[in-house]
């Protein structure tokens, strides 16, 4: 898959996770002259391992970065060692990390790709705004909504063609059939394409099709999912689950950043901590806080949290007020029809006033749609 993420070693009982990460250059040269990447990377580890720590290797994007494991508890020992692996053949940097997750910390310089979707730069100036129904249901209802959603400005057509959904009774998506709708309508309108992956064996069907694998808060926590997709090179949206700390949408986050560092998260509301007469409760909060710890992109789902389509528009002025790369919604041409969600779908009317809104707000905080 052209990404690669391997253990060397084991992490010996009782110690704890990576404290300091070491990342190799890409092109390393000394006196002029070309070094084998192979031999300074084994020489590296060999250091390392020498010193009775164990190396954690995480390749990805042309970048090699190795996570060193293992009791970080005498300073003086710690400071010697980044000191003599700073001096070392084809060693870029050396940092230690106090968080528990590493290569998505802002304390971890210097790491920070971009994730590109349809021209955006996630996460800089520009917004990211995906549109489309919550289940794919038919190749006019996808192709009716991608043309308009597109005409009023975003830039990439979100659709569930597999539905995890918490009554098995519920309609479970047209799965490999809307998958082909996807990828069909994504050809004729010239839109990206959202959708998600809910089982490995997914994968590589959606790879194929889809430009961006979305992670449903349920699979949060799927991590055997989390490590499948670290080999991948399509940018992935995770999506934060309704009872998950922040802790636990980075670590989440990490495990695919071990291989794949495209990733953008996604707020959909959380668990109230009081009675609220919405879905779920927008954690708005999480944005400004999330941007503290991570350089990560962070978007907003307005539409799972409202659960009710009049509240959409506000949540969303309020999420892009408050700091957000972009949102995720749901549109649907005839919302009442819809077979999920349909309470919380908005119109292309309604959404045509949404972008109009966001447009507003984001001119006031300095952002561009």
């Amino acid at each position: 898959m052209g990404v690669i993420t391997l253990t060397i070693g084991t992490l010996p009982k009782g110690k704890k996770g990576a404290d300091m990460i070491i990342v190799m250059e890409r092109n390393p040269v000394k006196d002029g002259k070309p070094l084998g990447v192979k031999a300074c990377l084994d020489a590296v580890c060999a250091y390392v391992q020498a010193h009775e720590y164990e190396v954690d290797i995480s390749r990805g994007t042309g970048q090699t970065v190795v996570g060193v494991l293992g009791d970080f508890d005498e300073p003086e020992k710690a400071d010697a060692l980044m000191h003599a692996l700073r001096a070392m053949d084809g060693v870029e940097l050396v940092q230690r990390v106090s968080t528990k997750y590493k290569l998505v910390s802002r304390e971890f310089p210097g790491h920070n790709p971009t994730v590109q979707v349809n021209g955006v730069s996630v996460g800089g100036k520009q917004l990211l705004v995906i549109a489309g129904p919550c289940a794919v249901e038919s190749e006019q209802q996808l192709e009716a909504t991608a043309r308009a959603v597109k005409s009023q400005g975003a830039h990439a057509l979100r659709g569930g063609a597999y539905k995890p959904r918490t009554s098995p009774y519920s309609a479970q998506g047209l799965r490999e059939g809307g998958v082909f709708l996807l990828d069909r309508v994504k050809r004729a309108c010239g839109l990206p394409v959202v959708t998600e992956v809910t089982r490995i064996d997914l994968i590589a069907l959606l790879h194929e099709r889809a430009d961006v694998l979305q992670v449903g808060m349920r699979n949060m926590a799927n991590f055997e999912l989390l490590s499948e997709l670290a080999r991948t090179k399509k940018p992935v949206l995770l999506k934060r689950n309704i009872a998950a700390s922040l802790d636990d949408l980075l670590l989440a986050a990490e495990y695919i950043a071990r291989g794949n560092p495209r990733i953008i998260l996604c707020l959909r509301g959380i668990h109230p901590t009081r009675n609220v007469e919405t879905r779920a409760q927008l954690d708005l909060d999480a944005i400004p806080l999330l941007k503290q710890r991570t350089f990560l992109p962070v978007i907003v789902d307005p539409s799972h949290p409202a659960g009710r389509a009049d509240l959409v528009i506000p949540f969303s002025q309020a999420a892009i007020a408050m700091g957000a790369d972009g949102l995720l919604v749901e549109v649907h041409p005839n919302p009442p029809d819809a077979i999920s969600d349909n309470e919380q779908q908005l119109t292309f009317e309604q959404f045509g006033s949404l972008m109009t809104g966001v447009r507003a707000v984001a001119a006031a905080v300095g952002r561009t749609v």
